[in-house]
């Protein structure tokens, strides 16, 4: 398969998922979490830089480059997830309903804010909606697995020419 295919995939898959989370949000009434919200600026970021990929039809440099891009943020997303489903499955012993993120980041400096946030206090650990016996965050992080075996394949994989080449 044509790694600009690839980058198309992933753009496609980023962008249903944001819009499902968002669905999620205002529709069912699902409030996320500050670490939802990393997850989602993780798929933002996957998402675009597969965008920019499709559309520049890389030769083989640069779509090493965009791989690599993409394992970086996907892994980066993954961490994300990851933290939240362990979280999930090993809740604090003491539940307390933590700021949101919105006031954490205006009342605390960034030094202590990323730290707070980090610590999943509140709804992180939570798992208020599941499908096929899987949460929100356990799908992120499959999600993110996909993306970066999808960017292991494009940094590996020799280009082909294709016929969307702009």
């Amino acid at each position: 398969m044509p790694a600009r295919i690839v980058f198309l995939l992933i753009f496609l898959a980023c962008s249903g998922l944001l819009a499902f989370g968002l669905y999620l949000q205002h529709m069912v009434g699902l409030e996320p979490c500050p670490l939802c919200i990393f997850q989602r600026y993780a798929f933002v970021l996957t998402g675009l830089i597969a965008l920019v990929a499709f559309i520049h039809g890389p030769g083989r440099t640069a779509q090493a480059v965009y791989g690599a891009l993409t394992l970086l943020v996907a892994g980066g997303g993954a961490a994300i997830a990851g933290r939240q489903t362990w979280l999930q499955h090993n809740p604090p012993n003491i539940f307390e309903c933590g700021p949101d993120l919105g006031y954490i980041l205006d009342a605390f400096p960034l030094t202590k804010a990323v730290p707070m946030i980090f610590k999943g206090e509140g709804d992180c650990a939570e798992a208020g909606w599941t499908f096929a016996g899987l949460s929100i965050a356990e799908w992120a992080l499959a999600w993110f697995a996909a993306f970066l075996i999808a960017g292991l394949y494009v940094v590996l994989v020799r280009p082909r020419r294709s016929v969307f080449r702009v």
